[in-house]
């Protein structure tokens, strides 16, 4: 059974792992919750320092001096008890330590089991699990609580997803239970859980994707910061971490409707299945997920996912050269993102649609709008950085495009459709005058998709620009051997800018 502690104008809910003075938070580590509760758990006698080690450190062999520190935190915060200026916490010779004035204390509940039942209606859910720290600064707890708090809003900010709050995830900080366990109290189906270490004057983030009721790992990575200003870094870190999870939310999504055998299909059911098939990049998939997402639209009106959907795929098919009527299916596309917009003007993968969209149809200043908004909407949201990079390009403007597509493969350097982005990116390095970071875009173009044409020219044409006459030769070759299944995806970048067309054949023709 999880108590409330009222002590003084300080309330410690240890079911929600919180501390409040005067209803207000207070900002407290994991390890001084625990050293606290054991204090008010004892009602006002001495505890061992043995004891509380034990209370705070689980299982662990710690230095006295650990203790300490933790203690001086805590006095620190709590301050004094009376007018008279006792310390909240008293030190007991020789002993241990024990909690002056009186504390109430109350039975709670822990979080109500099962909220609902995960990914209601096929709608993924998430929650953040509080992150730990390991270390025994204190600073290092405010820092993984900063950086749970920023992961919950930038998740929330996706929009397709549901996303726990604070309060109902918080629970876990004092109470750690399974990852089973723990979805299945909070109703959802993925947690994120992680880890905070500060060495000297650098932060690393561990951190992993579980799907729950599988016990799958779908992501896990460490990420490095340098120690500056400590709310910088745990935005860093939610931008980073956010925006490499949420595509693998998208693509577990998906093949989890991919693989359903349901009698009847929501309209968010068909959106997830499209994506699904969306993401194999050919033509007959493409054009069966258009047809999806027109289904779901007519089952629900109201689906902001079913139009957003609809005008990216739109936008694929003339990309990619499979439109049998480019103008009539970017018409199409348009009108959907926009109404996608109107539905959800807060969701920022609807402007990215109006985005791309606005790309192929060579509105570059709607798509450099809309991508700017998206990104304004959600920083971590790496499609958006990506979709800017590639208006710039297209309107002329390479050393724009090379600092928003920088970001967009920072954020995310797994998105399916990569191949493309970084070809994207190494044309506007070449075109920057960066010829060597060219050519290694062009070749991570090829490392993710070895026969995609376009980044073999592109890799031949940075060549060339380095003086590597032979291996252009080679690539050249290689591209000449390969059929073509697809346009480059560049048609408006060679189509508004005559001048870069020369010079990329001026390349690959090797003259000078």
């Amino acid at each position: 059974m999880a108590k409330r502690f009222v002590f003084g104008p300080f309330l410690l809910d240890t079911a929600r792992g919180t501390l409040t003075r005067n209803g207000v938070a207070v900002a407290v580590g994991r390890r001084g919750l625990l050293i606290l509760q054991a204090l008010l758990d004892a009602d006002g006698e001495p505890v061992t320092k043995d004891a509380l080690m034990r209370s705070a450190w689980p299982g662990l062999v710690v230095e006295d001096s650990n203790l300490s520190v933790q203690v001086t935190a805590l006095r620190k915060l709590l301050g004094t008890a009376q007018a008279g200026g006792a310390e909240w916490i008293v030190t007991v010779p020789r002993l241990g330590y024990r909690l002056s004035g009186a504390a109430v204390a109350e039975d709670t509940q822990l979080a109500p089991l099962l909220h609902g039942e995960p990914d209601h209606g096929g709608r993924p859910s998430i929650a953040v699990l509080p992150f730990t720290h390991i270390g025994d600064e204190p600073a290092q707890e405010y820092l993984a609580d900063g950086v749970t708090e920023a992961l919950i809003t930038a998740l929330t900010r996706f929009r397709w997803f549901s996303v726990t709050g604070r309060n109902a995830s918080h629970v876990y900080k004092l109470h750690p239970v399974d990852s089973r366990t723990a979805a299945a109290e909070l109703g959802v189906r993925y947690l994120l859980e992680g880890s905070v270490r500060k060495s000297g004057a650098r932060v690393r983030i561990s951190a992993q994707l579980v799907d729950a009721p599988s016990g799958a790992c779908l992501w896990a990575d460490q990420l490095d910061f340098a120690d500056a200003d400590m709310f910088e870094v745990q935005d860093a870190i939610a931008q980073r971490v956010a925006g490499a999870i949420e595509p693998e939310l998208l693509k577990n999504t998906g093949n989890r409707a991919a693989r359903s055998r349901t009698g009847s299909v929501t309209g968010w059911e068909l959106v997830a299945q499209g994506s699904w098939l969306f993401h194999h990049v050919t033509k007959p998939t493409h054009v069966k997920a258009r047809e999806m997402f027109r289904q779901a639209r007519l089952i629900d009106a109201e689906l902001t996912e079913a139009s957003l959907w609809l005008g990216r795929v739109n936008a694929g098919l003339v990309a990619y050269g499979w439109s049998e009527n480019p103008a009539l299916d970017l018409r199409e596309g348009r009108a959907a993102a926009l109404d996608a917009v109107q539905l959800d003007e807060k969701n920022p993968y609807a402007h990215y649609a109006t985005a791309i969209v606005g790309v192929y149809a060579d509105e570059f200043a709607l798509a450099l709008r809309s991508a700017e908004k998206a990104v304004e909407l959600s920083p971590s949201f790496a499609l958006g950085h990506l979709v800017h990079g590639m208006a710039a390009l297209f309107s002329g403007d390479a050393r724009l495009a090379v600092r928003s597509l920088d970001s967009g493969l920072r954020l995310n350097r797994y998105d399916p459709q990569n191949f493309v982005w970084y070809n994207v990116f190494a044309l506007a390095l070449l075109f920057d005058g960066k010829a060597e970071d060219a050519l290694k875009c062009a070749l991570a173009a090829l490392k993710i998709r070895p026969t995609w044409r376009p980044a073999m020219r592109s890799a031949a044409a940075a060549s060339a620009s380095l003086g590597h006459a032979e291996a252009a030769a080679r690539w050249l070759r290689e591209w000449s051997e390969v059929p073509a299944t697809s346009s480059d995806a560049l048609q408006p970048l060679w189509r508004c800018n005559p001048r870069w067309a020369k010079e990329m054949d001026r390349l690959l023709e090797g003259r000078p």
